[in-house]
């Protein structure tokens, strides 16, 4: 692939950018500044640098996000800052065929919501992950207004009904971890859920933190704020 095509793919901006970054000198292929917009390069796996900025080919993007609460998880935000700002700038303009361009989050989080959240330009990963068949389990750490006691984490995994729903919803898992910490665990996710769900037993979440998604748990070493790649060992964690 050309090197232009390659920075393009990557979202380094239209073709005619990435060739005038390559012309005057901003592109680095090991160590050594490229020129030549049309020279050829294996693609998979290339480490290059644009203006001093290190970066890898990936042919589609899959990230993790320690999102940090005060965010919204939107292209155009509300009231909040969008988790979008917190990426570098190829990750926010990688080509789609779509009207929006770049990486896009894997569900959502509420402002307040803190955690790990998926980013990826992978539509087909972003469907399967979304489906309702898929069931891929997401662990949640929730912080509740009253202490919790067994009837509450009982009622949750029996299943309580919500007002938009005659069918109980159920929590896969749940533990009480201390007197106002609960873990759950959820397989689907509808509005609100897990403050909805705490709500009909009586209690109130006052923090939210998802800390895992199918086998994929967030680093301890990943701070609210920052990104990372996923690899193929992470992916196959997601999938269980």
């Amino acid at each position: 692939m050309s090197l232009q095509d390659i920075l393009f793919t990557q979202g380094f901006g239209t073709r005619r950018v990435c060739a005038g970054l390559i012309q005057q000198g901003f592109v680095s292929v090991a160590q050594q500044p490229s020129t030549d917009p049309a020279m050829e390069f294996v693609a998979k796996g290339l480490r290059f640098t644009v203006q001093g900025a290190a970066w890898e080919y990936h042919e589609l993007a899959y990230l993790m996000l320690h999102k940090p609460a005060g965010t919204e998880c939107s292209q155009k935000p509300s009231t909040w800052p969008s988790i979008y700002t917190l990426l570098p700038s190829p990750l926010r303009q990688r080509p789609q065929r779509g009207a929006v361009q770049g990486v896009q989050a894997v569900g959502r989080l509420d402002q307040d919501t803190t955690g790990l959240l998926l980013l990826t330009d992978d539509g087909k990963f972003i469907h399967r992950m979304s489906s309702p068949r898929h069931h891929v389990p997401k662990v949640y750490e929730v912080t509740a207004k009253h202490p919790l006691d067994d009837k509450q984490v009982q009622k949750l995994l029996e299943g309580v009904v919500l007002e938009d729903d005659p069918k109980p919803v159920r929590a896969s898992a749940c533990e009480a971890v201390a007197p106002h910490r609960l873990r759950l665990t959820l397989t689907e996710g509808k509005y609100h859920q897990v403050k909805r769900m705490v709500a009909a037993v009586g209690n109130r979440v006052e923090a939210l933190h998802r800390s895992q998604i199918g086998g994929l748990a967030l680093p301890d070493d990943l701070a609210p704020g920052q990104w990372r790649w996923l690899g193929a060992d992470d992916l196959a964690r997601i999938a269980g």
